[in-house]
């Protein structure tokens, strides 16, 4: 099977100064020079960021960028000691998991697809946009239309990927969104977890009990959580695995 979701120029490597203001990142690449680079993530990224860290960036000018760089992945020292690249850039995880379904990893789960549709109006008052909107294949046994909300998940514990890392009223909105379209259609949540050493995932209830709340009664109306765990290298991206849910609480 080609695990292949991603292929890319090779990143530049370097050193880790400082991220500040959320979106700025400081960074001595290995050819010496200092760079500033946007930070595409606008979330704590715990577990992260530790002194020195070695990142990878993109160079990508543009006269509509005020920045030429852009911080794309971290290096990490998991709870087995071993060394993993984790991918930090959350405008890019809609952009994989499409890439996911179009290759039918999850062709298991959902069935046959016949079209994907980006950022269609949907929820209470049509005040929302679903990541992906999926119409089934006439020979897909459940024709029931498609919702598919896509959370990028980098925070870990041990090997359990989490999500959220930070209060996101965001977040809950979706899932109480998602819960208003059961069971006429299928509402499922694909945590992207953008490191390859996540053996299962749960909510992050530390950071945002009430989205543990939520997420818990959007399974039981029905709700499906298919958490992709994808592995990130300096000039591609591949498919890892679906890791199965937590559901201890349940």
């Amino acid at each position: 099977m080609n695990k292949l979701l991603l292929k890319f120029d090779p990143l530049e490597e370097g050193i880790l100064i400082k991220r500040y203001k959320r979106f700025l990142a400081d960074i001595y690449l290995d050819d010496g020079r200092k760079i500033t680079a946007h930070c595409p993530n606008t979330g704590p990224m715990r577990g992260l960021l530790t002194n020195n860290c070695r990142v990878r960036v993109n160079y990508c000018p543009s006269p509509k960028r005020k920045l030429e760089w852009t911080w794309e992945q971290v290096k990490v020292t998991n709870y087995k000691n071993d060394q993993i690249w984790v991918g930090i850039n959350t405008l890019m995880a809609n952009k994989l998991i499409k890439n996911v379904i179009e290759k039918n990893f999850l062709r298991e789960i959902i069935g046959e697809i016949d079209s994907i549709r980006s950022e269609k109006v949907y929820g209470k008052n049509n005040k929302s946009r679903i990541d992906f909107f999926l119409t089934p294949k006439s020979s897909n046994p459940d024709n029931r239309n498609i919702f598919v909300e896509v959370k990028n998940t980098t925070w870990i514990s041990k090997n359990n990927a989490l999500f959220p890392d930070s209060v996101t009223l965001r977040g809950q909105k979706h899932l109480q969104d998602l819960m208003s379209i059961i069971p006429r259609s299928k509402a499922i949540l694909v945590p992207c977890i953008t490191r390859n050493d996540a053996d299962s995932f749960s909510t992050g209830d530390d950071a945002d009990p009430q989205y543990g709340e939520l997420f818990r009664q959007s399974l039981k109306s029905g709700l499906i959580v298919i958490p992709c765990c994808l592995n990130f290298y300096r000039d591609h991206i591949n498919w890892e695995k679906i890791v199965p849910v937590v559901r201890d609480e349940f």
